[in-house]
C-alpha cells in the first residue's frame, strides 16, 4: 500500500459550511477524518497530500443521531472533524475539489 493511499484513508473529505468558511480566514481548513486517526497521522496526510505546513491540528467527534429510516430506528455514523490550523503563507483551496 502506497504512502498516498494511506493519507486518503485518513482523511475523507473536506467539511465546508459558514462555520468552516469563517475558521479558513484564519488559515484554518477542516477535514472529514477517519474515526481512528490520531493528531500526529492527521498531520503528516496534509501536509504529504497538499504540500503545506501544518502548525496545529485541533479534533472534534460529532456522535451521529438517531433517526427514523422508513418507520425503522437507525443511527448516522460518529464522525470525527479534523481543524487543521496552517503555518503563515500556507493555503489550501478546498472549494475547488480534491
Amino acid at each position: 500500500m502506497s504512502m498516498k493511499t494511506e493519507h486518503y484513508d485518513v482523511i475523507r473529505k473536506p467539511i465546508i459550511t459558514e462555520k468552516t468558511t469563517m475558521a479558513s480566514e484564519y488559515g484554518a481548513v477542516v477535514f472529514e477524518v477517519a474515526i481512528d486517526a490520531n493528531k500526529p497521522q492527521i498531520k503528516e496526510a496534509v501536509e504529504g497530500l497538499f504540500g503545506v505546513k501544518v502548525k496545529a491540528v485541533n479534533t472534534t467527534i460529532t456522535k451521529g443521531k438517531t433517526k427514523r429510516f422508513r418507520g425503522q430506528l437507525g443511527k448516522r455514523k460518529d464522525v470525527k472533524k479534523a481543524y487543521v490550523t496552517l503555518e503563515e503563507g500556507n493555503t489550501i483551496d478546498v472549494t475547488t475539489g480534491l
